[in-house]
């Protein structure tokens, strides 16, 4: 089976919806399918930080990605709905953020007709309208909320879901990622829904799972580090600060973190990722935004050195490059790891007076 039909989620938009999709996206300017290139490590570094190149790099790239394959996708348009909104401008509004979202909302109106093909994107959906919604209005949207009550009736009964697991590491490969970014999202739902009746089993069968299962890489123990900031029993005081401590460890000369570094993936062809391999845009921006998220000061010295990374390695396109740990072919952990390079940037800039 072809992978992009196994680890896609195929969903069915009206046709009226993708006309507007695909009319807003024009709008961005993304409709010339050869404006950018594609994702490779030979692209020309900015010439200075461009956080308005970067929102057009992910406009264009979540705006095709939803309009053609009418799908979510963890590297591409889910990362997308929590990374876009802290680029906008006071009272700006982005025609292809509103889109993006209003394509899952579409998907969770009408999952009683259009059935999800898996549990993962009923998790998936929820989690990262939830995150959009408090990066937003930080008001719950019924539909936000229908997909997060959706989302326990999956549930397994260890308190994890049945993942989507093809073998793309660091995100669609294990049932535990599947269960730590439910608990962000969770987390982070506004209106206090994590407290809410609806969400007290589910959410008590998470944290046990959560509790007595280890993160089986260092990716996943920073997604837990996330998680613990707004949900109680992940990790105590003590635990988050070793994990920091820890987290700080895997930091390179140059400021940045490596991909390969944070776990212990192979590639396809049986090959291991190189533990030395240079930083990148997806693990420099995803350390960052947690570490800040945990309280670390964005005046701390090894976060100042980090953010000089970002700000000197963004490309010319406005993405920050990261390599597969599977195959050379699309790199699409780029687009992931663009927003989460915008997200540390944003997180670490000077508090308006």
């Amino acid at each position: 089976m072809n992978w992009r039909r196994s680890c896609c989620w195929h969903l069915a938009a009206a046709l009226v919806f993708v006309a507007g999709m695909k009319t807003a996206f024009a709008a961005e300017g993304g409709a010339n399918p050869t404006r950018l290139p594609p994702n490779s490590a030979d692209e020309p570094f900015a010439e200075r930080l461009s956080i308005r190149k970067a929102a057009e790099f992910l406009d264009h790239v979540a705006g095709r990605w939803t309009s053609q394959r009418r799908c979510g996708t963890c590297h591409t348009n889910y990362p997308y709905l929590f990374a876009r909104p802290v680029l906008l401008e006071k009272g700006e509004i982005s025609p292809v953020l509103k889109e993006v979202r209003g394509f899952f909302e579409n998907r969770v109106a009408n999952w009683d007709k259009a059935k999800p093909r898996w549990d993962t994107e009923v998790v998936a959906t929820a989690a990262a309208l939830a995150i959009n919604d408090a990066f937003t209005t930080r008001k719950l949207h019924p539909l936000t909320r229908q997909a997060l009550d959706r989302m326990w009736t999956v549930q397994r009964k260890d308190g994890a879901w049945d993942w989507l697991k093809c073998n793309w590491p660091p995100m669609e490969h294990d049932d535990y990622f599947g269960a730590v970014f439910a608990a962000v999202g969770v987390g982070l739902a506004p209106e206090h829904y994590a407290k809410e009746k609806s969400a007290q089993d589910g959410l008590a069968r998470l944290t046990a799972y959560l509790q007595r299962t280890p993160p089986p890489d260092w990716h996943h123990k920073i997604w837990l580090l996330w998680a613990a900031q707004n949900l109680e029993h992940l990790l105590d005081s003590k635990e988050q600060k070793k994990t920091i401590e820890e987290i700080f460890a895997l930091q390179r000369k140059d400021g940045g973190w490596s991909l390969p570094s944070l776990g212990a993936w192979k590639r396809r062809d049986g090959s291991p990722n190189d533990k030395n391999a240079p930083s990148d845009g997806y693990a420099t921006g995803l350390v960052v935004f947690v570490l800040r998220q945990a309280g670390v000061p964005a005046e701390h010295p090894r976060l100042q050195k980090a953010v000089a990374w970002l700000k000197k390695n963004q490309r010319a396109s406005g993405r920050w490059f990261t390599r597969s740990l599977t195959v050379d072919r699309a790199h699409y952990i780029t687009h992931a790891g663009t927003c989460f390079a915008v997200l540390a940037l944003k997180a670490c800039e000077p508090k308006k007076k």
